[in-house]
């Protein structure tokens, strides 16, 4: 049994804190030195074959997600809820403690002179209490020592005690939940037109976009992107809508939907002996395959609203407006690249008896959803930490209790946390009522 409490004594300790806080800092920290979530042959190129073999086999390569670094999320977690449980008895104890006036009663009984610091003297029992509720204390108790004397006591913002013991409370919730919204969320990105209906990955949900604007700033910048949406449930048909932009997410059937980024989008039309047999709108990196020629695809690689070819550094655009449109293509036939160049305006690919055209740009909108279950255990966390450092600095437990000696009362008060502050204030109530002596 005493190795067992050594052992819950060391993983509810300080130094135990310490040791995982730090390890946590340095993988963080390789996290963000190191390229997230690139393919193992980029690791290869980009680092020696040592430095590659670790990253490999300590997973560097998603750290945040690795097991170790889980693991140590895991005892962060096993450290803060040892800690609360080895203190909650002593706060319980204490808790007790300042609802009962014997501490500063063997105070006063010990050592009831006025000249000891912190302790007054007033004759009036009336104006014992006026000092009490200028003080802010309630629900006075009353009673009488061993030797018969007749005393008062009250204590207030005990709740202040639990600061600390709530800390760390929301903080092994947001932990906890954070690691497991890690292990168990998932990530959709949808991207199409207006007008355009997509499926949100696995969920059952198909999103709509009903609109999306970009604001522009007076210098032709973007301003911001907006995105109106609509989710309906497969199984029952239910509606939710939302209006997202960057940095304003919207939540519909218990997903967040993120406004990610834009693109351009184009028309590609396939003509075969001057009649057009396909037509599609394609989003710019997609390909186009023509359904009437097995093997042939048309890779839209690029747009360039408006189009300039720098002789230095290859094709560009000088405005985001669409006004000298260029769209960079990439013609493959049977996995053989055939062509490659950028159409302009009204400029066509020939390919045998087939002729392809490009019109009709526009940007398309890229939406991320996140479904993360532990989310709001997140925000708890977050809010118990919010209130539990406004009971630490803002509620501070005080004591304040008075003896008869006499004809007189002795009256003494505490409060740890605000020390001279609340003697001040002890005094300041002392000289404000009548009949001192």
């Amino acid at each position: 049994m005493p190795k067992w409490n050594k052992i819950k004594a060391f993983l509810g300790s300080m130094r135990f804190a310490l040791i995982l806080l730090i390890i946590l800092a340095a993988a963080s920290a390789a996290g963000s030195l190191i390229p997230q979530g690139m393919e193992a042959e980029w690791y290869a190129a980009s680092y020696s074959r040592e430095v590659s073999a670790l990253i490999a086999l300590l997973h560097l390569e998603d750290v945040f997600h690795s097991w170790w670094y889980l693991l140590i999320a895991v005892f962060l977690c096993i450290n803060l809820l040892m800690c609360n449980l080895l203190r909650f008895p002593a706060l319980r104890r204490r808790g007790r403690a300042l609802s009962q006036p014997g501490q500063l009663l063997a105070a006063l009984q010990k050592n009831p002179d006025p000249a000891d610091g912190g302790c007054y003297e007033i004759a009036a029992e009336d104006n014992v209490k006026q000092v009490f509720h200028r003080l802010g204390f309630r629900n006075l108790k009353a009673g009488t020592d061993e030797e018969g004397r007749p005393w008062l006591y009250a204590s207030k913002n005990r709740i202040g005690i639990w600061g600390a013991w709530l800390t760390h409370l929301g903080v092994l919730l947001l932990i906890a939940a954070f690691s497991m919204g890690q292990l168990t969320k998932k990530e959709y990105t949808v991207y199409g037109l207006p007008g355009q209906t997509k499926p949100v990955g696995d969920t059952g949900v198909m999103l709509t976009i009903d609109d999306f604007r970009i604001g522009l700033r007076e210098d032709d910048t973007v301003d911001q992107y907006t995105s109106t949406l609509t989710a309906v449930r497969e199984d029952s048909g239910e509606e939710q809508h939302a209006v997202v932009s960057v940095n304003h997410p919207g939540t519909m059937f218990g997903m967040r939907f993120y406004q990610n980024s834009t693109g351009w989008a184009a028309d590609i039309a396939v003509f075969k002996d001057g009649k057009e047999i396909q037509r599609d709108t394609v989003c710019a990196g997609e390909p186009f395959f023509v359904e009437d020629k097995e093997g042939l695809e048309i890779l839209f690689a690029a747009f360039y609203p408006d189009f300039y070819m720098d002789p230095d550094s290859g094709p560009m655009s000088l405005s985001s407006s669409p006004d000298n449109p260029g769209y960079l293509y990439q013609a493959v036939y049977q996995d053989q690249v055939i062509g490659m160049n950028v159409l302009q305006k009204d400029e066509e690919i020939t390919i045998d008896e087939y002729t392809i055209a490009f019109s009709n740009p526009q940007n398309y909108t890229l939406i991320q959803a996140k479904q993360d279950r532990f989310g709001i255990f997140a925000l708890l966390g977050g809010l118990i930490i919010a209130a539990a450092l406004l009971l630490s600095f803002y509620v501070q437990p005080a004591m304040l209790a008075a003896l008869k000696e006499g004809d007189a009362w002795h009256l003494k008060g505490s409060c740890p946390r605000r020390g001279i502050l609340f003697d001040d204030e002890l005094k300041s109530a002392v000289l404000s009522v009548e009949d001192i002596k």
